[in-house]
């Protein structure tokens, strides 16, 4: 999800390489014979180097664009490597669906890819031209549909709650006045416009960082697939199975940290009172917050905002879907794109 994958310093858009994966395999450890689920395959940078290490991996994505990739993998590793259209909040459903239910392991490399990025027909980036799309599945709503429909308020609603967008009221309403004249149809044609709105710092990311991330995950529904992956994996995991989660900026981590911790623990008030009701623990341990070594920032700028949180699932039984205490951002739009 990270949109720091896109930054005006960097001088061209970088090529795909998988963020974090000596730390994602350290907490694996050895992997030989392991099942595996690789919930957003991407480019599969992440799939190739546990088939590297003898597991036996079951990859999961809804980006039609995958697919070479993981033709790819199946020629190479055969039987060791099977793909699966579709979306990693219901991978429970399609790991059981292809016979890999009850997996050892499952990663999560959360946001858009770099190949999404470099293929400039997608609209996810604001320094190629071409149409106002961002839809990682192919289908439904895109974002020029959102920037062309949407009313001032409803937009400025997902910059500020999807972007952290400070200045989300004057670029909606600098959007809303252009489109008067002619539809927004183009990325180019977007940043420009948000870029004559709220003006360019020198050395600093492109004005349209935020708005383009914010409406790539208002189009994907980004934080509510999250959730809802999360809670898939701790469905499929049975005792001991780990869920390794890479994010790319501070809403995202913040979603998986919570989500891993479960409810607070409320302390008992006074002795006159009922006890409280304490929570099951879900996952134990839970690691602290990791982030890549310089070396790796230094060689891949696209990892200066990643974070890796991992934890081991208990055989406590998985919770029912909620979104309470995880503090996803809330606008009145949030699940309608």
């Amino acid at each position: 999800m990270g949109t720091n994958h896109q930054n005006s310093t960097a001088g061209k858009l970088l090529a795909h390489r998988p963020v974090m994966l000596r730390e994602m395999l350290e907490v694996l450890g050895p992997v030989g014979g392991l099942r595996i689920i690789d919930g957003t395959f991407g480019a599969g940078g992440y799939s190739r180097a546990l088939l590297n290490r003898n597991a036996r991996v079951t990859a999961i994505d809804r980006d039609p664009g995958v697919q070479r990739s993981a033709e790819e993998l199946a020629q190479e590793f055969g039987s060791s490597f099977r793909f699966v259209r579709g979306r990693f909040g219901e991978m429970d459903k399609l790991a059981e669906a292809a016979g890999a239910a009850g997996p050892d392991a499952i990663v999560l490399d959360i946001g858009v890819s770099s190949m999404q990025l470099d293929d400039a027909t997608r609209g996810f980036s604001f320094m190629r031209e071409g149409p106002l799309d961002m839809r990682m599945g192919g289908a439904g709503k895109t974002a020029a549909d959102i920037v062309n429909t949407y009313d001032q308020r409803a937009l400025g609603e997902i910059l500020f709650a999807f972007g952290e967008e400070r200045k989300s009221t004057r670029i909606a309403g600098a959007v809303v006045e252009a489109r008067k004249e002619s539809p927004i149809r183009t990325t180019l044609e977007l940043a420009d416009i948000i870029e004559e709105t709220i003006g360019r710092k020198p050395g600093g990311n492109h004005p349209a960082t935020k708005t383009f991330q914010a409406l790539r995950i208002a189009v994907n529904a980004e934080f509510d697939e999250l959730v809802e992956g999360l809670f898939a994996a701790e469905r499929l995991l049975s005792e001991g199975g780990k869920l390794v989660v890479v994010t790319f900026h501070s809403l995202e981590d913040r979603i998986v940290k919570r989500f891993f911790a479960g409810a607070k623990k409320s302390g008992q008030q006074s002795r006159h009172l009922p006890p409280a009701e304490v929570e099951a623990v879900r996952w134990a341990p839970v690691a602290k917050a990791a982030k890549p070594s310089v070396a790796e920032i230094e060689a891949n700028p696209r990892a200066r905002s990643a974070t890796l949180r991992w934890a081991a699932r208990t055989g406590e039984e998985a919770r029912t879907v909620s979104f309470a205490g995880l503090g996803v951002p809330l606008s009145s739009l949030r699940g309608a794109a």
